[in-house]
């Protein structure tokens, strides 16, 4: 019998102990309900009246114990001190199992690019029933190359001459071809490099964009579009 009583109150003591283990200093609580059972059951080894006395004074040092060597929090983010790897983090900030706010997202900017453009001329008036440039086409084309001259090198020209819906399909399809083909010199004359033309042709009467039945729809139709791919 006396070996129990020798060897049980070790026994509970380190139970106790153990039960505190890893708790933190806010922890007091629970680690004095674990002493105050375990005085309780020390005491009742000698007497049932030393139950009591046992209860308080097993509470009292299990409490003393888990707030001296409990874990703290010293920064409130809910992550023990001795595994907070980022200690002093402001009050009500989210934290990771470390203790650390989480990394921000990178915010990725999307930059567009035009690399598509198309030049509609539909101010450049020919001869009468000629593909034959007047002066001032020549003057507003001045302008145009100026622009183009800059795309160049890297840019791809692709000019395609419109016409409106007066004459046969296939009279309208030469002179639509006819008509790019002149522009296309003339641009090339004024300073773009022949080699950023990938091709020059005629759509005819067949991509109109206005209504044919009027005067200022023909005017609309009979148009020189330069695509510019970058």
């Amino acid at each position: 019998m006396s070996i129990v009583r020798t060897a049980l109150p070790l026994v509970l003591l380190t139970s106790v102990l153990t039960g505190c283990a890893g708790l933190q200093k806010t922890d007091w609580p629970t680690c004095a309900a674990y002493g105050g059972v375990g005085g309780a059951a020390l005491g009742a080894i000698e007497s049932s009246s030393w139950a009591g006395y046992g209860a308080l004074l097993g509470a009292g040092v299990a409490a003393g114990y888990c707030w001296v060597h409990g874990d703290g929090d010293e920064d409130g983010d809910g992550v023990p001190d001795s595994r907070d790897k980022c200690p002093g983090t402001p009050k009500g900030v989210q934290v990771d199992a470390n203790g650390c706010p989480p990394e921000p997202v990178a915010v990725v900017e999307e930059v567009v690019v035009v690399k598509e453009e198309t030049i509609v001329i539909r101010d450049v008036h020919f001869e009468f029933d000629s593909a034959k440039l007047t002066a001032a086409d020549k003057t507003k084309l001045d302008t145009i190359a100026t622009r183009l001259k800059q795309e160049a090198p890297s840019a791809q020209l692709r000019v395609t001459g419109h016409t409106d819906s007066v004459g046969s399909d296939a009279y309208n399809q030469r002179l639509s071809e006819k008509r790019a083909r002149s522009v296309t010199e003339y641009l090339i004359s004024a300073g773009v490099p022949r080699s950023s033309f990938v091709s020059v042709a005629g759509a005819g009467e067949s991509q109109p964009v206005a209504d044919n039945k009027t005067a200022d729809g023909r005017a609309m139709n009979r148009r020189t579009e330069i695509k510019i791919n970058r």
